[in-house]
């Protein structure tokens, strides 16, 4: 099955400019646009490339899991595949993917089950194994034998899981900025799902914006960070918000009852973590356990903690840079990432 996807005229990137005291947009901020809306399968926005669907039966379930695709451009150069973060889709690879693309790579860009264009159900087990098996069918309907893996966010976490389950098919395995570098429910209360679906059902445009402001960017805003909120703007305003509300809670469940970090020694292939330093990305530091005095999301600190787990993983650090480098200095992750392709 293949979804046509025309380039949305909506030119809403520039519509946001929020929070002025934090803000370093260079003109005057603009009122946010609370009449984005889309549906769960995000069909009226565009992605880079042309989207596939992948379907498959999981869990008693026949589901589709949305995917771009770039073969190579040069043979025998391989593929890399680029796993997305939990409040992302796959489009936001696309500068990363037309480089790696003009390298000769060929580059999988999937869409998780419950995420971007792919299906959401709400009566399923949301877990790394489970995606991690979803995307090596995926690849395997692709023929694809081994890939290199990129993860980022809670991508990186899923590029982990994947690379402990299927070490013949992961060549490399690279960590952006991944989650997951701590075991969360060593430190904060366990929540349950209902905990954070009524939390999802209370978001508000206006706090998707000001969370990545101030925890991604550091305060500052322009309108490529604002563009990469219009796809959770556009659910919260949009008709199937409830469902979608539900969808999240499930994945966030995973993010901690799912620990990738006290595996981190079993690694068979070779292994870089890229890391913004600062970053201070920490699940669940609003709901720390009684007594515990450790301060979560320290990523200036937390690629030693890495190094001292497995020191044959290689640990890139990019000062002044937060949880996004690929999108904050492409430049610069640009250069951090030719340092792990081994061709």
């Amino acid at each position: 099955m293949s979804f046509k996807i025309q380039h949305s005229v909506l030119s809403i990137v520039s519509a946001f400019c929020l929070f002025s005291a934090l803000s370093a947009c260079a003109s005057p901020p603009t009122p946010l646009d609370t009449n984005i809306s889309y549906d769960a399968s995000l069909e009226k926005y565009a992605y880079p490339f042309a989207v596939e669907a992948y379907q498959f039966d999981s869990q008693g379930q026949t589901l589709e899991m949305a995917y771009m695709y770039l073969p190579e451009s040069q043979a025998g150069k391989g593929v890399v595949t680029l796993l997305h973060g939990k409040n992302f889709n796959g489009a936001y690879w696309e500068k990363t993917a037309n480089y790696l693309h003009e390298l000769g790579y060929g580059v999988l860009i999937p869409d998780q089950i419950g995420f971007g264009k792919s299906s959401k159900p709400t009566d399923y087990q949301y877990s790394f194994p489970a995606l991690a098996h979803n995307t090596k069918m995926l690849m395997d309907s692709l023929n694809i034998q081994s890939s290199h893996l990129i993860g980022h966010s809670m991508g990186g976490m899923l590029a982990s899981r994947f690379a402990l389950l299927y070490p013949n098919k992961t060549q490399q395995l690279t960590l952006l900025n991944p989650i997951g570098l701590e075991n969360y429910l060593h430190y904060v209360e366990y929540k349950d799902v209902d905990f954070f679906y009524a939390n999802e059902l209370n978001q508000q445009p206006e706090q998707i914006a000001a969370y990545q402001q101030k925890n991604y960017y550091d305060g500052a805003w322009n309108d490529t960070y604002a563009a990469l909120t219009i796809p959770l703007i556009g659910w919260v305003n949009g008709p199937d918000w409830p469902t979608l509300a539900m969808v999240n809670a499930r994945t966030y469940d995973m993010i901690f009852s799912g620990p990738v970090i006290e595996e981190f020694d079993d690694f068979e292939m070779p292994v870089t973590l890229i890391i913004g330093t600062r970053d201070r990305t920490g699940p669940g530091r609003n709901w720390m356990r009684a007594g515990v005095d450790y301060e979560l999301g320290r990523y200036d600190k937390l690629g030693a903690q890495v190094k001292a787990r497995n020191a044959k993983i290689d640990v890139i650090e990019l000062d002044d840079l937060g949880h996004l480098p690929h999108i904050e200095s492409f430049e610069r992750f640009e250069k951090a990432l030719n340092q792990t392709l081994l061709d």
